[in-house]
């Protein structure tokens, strides 16, 4: 059986490499994005996101913060060799979920 995501909890599913995973943002993944984002609150995060003007990169940070969120153990470099159905394309709309479901409304942007 796969994993299932609670959207109750913020977790959303998505496939990397053909497996499916669960992603999540929890507090401790937001706390690593903080600091590797370098703001100094959740809002500074949210409003970051929802700029508009991410970098391949940052869809990397912020997928790996959700990979591991969700108990799924791989580093940046890991998550940056994974494929997805659709490319880079299929990356901005697994981050955009990941964001729309931890944030609402504040950060539903999926343009990297």
């Amino acid at each position: 059986m796969g994993a299932r995501a609670n959207r109750h909890r913020g977790e959303i599913e998505a496939d990397f490499d053909g497996i499916r995973r669960v992603l999540c943002l929890t507090l401790g993944a937001l706390a690593e994005l903080e600091t590797a984002f370098a703001v100094d609150s959740l809002t500074g995060l949210a409003e970051r996101f929802s700029s508009g003007r991410l970098k391949a990169d940052d869809l990397i940070r912020i997928i790996g913060a959700g990979l591991r969120g969700g108990g799924n153990l791989f580093s940046d470099e890991e998550v940056a060799a994974m494929a997805v159905a659709d490319g880079l394309a299929g990356f901005a709309r697994i981050a955009a979920e990941l964001l729309q479901a931890t944030f609402g409304g504040a950060a539903q942007n999926e343009n990297p």
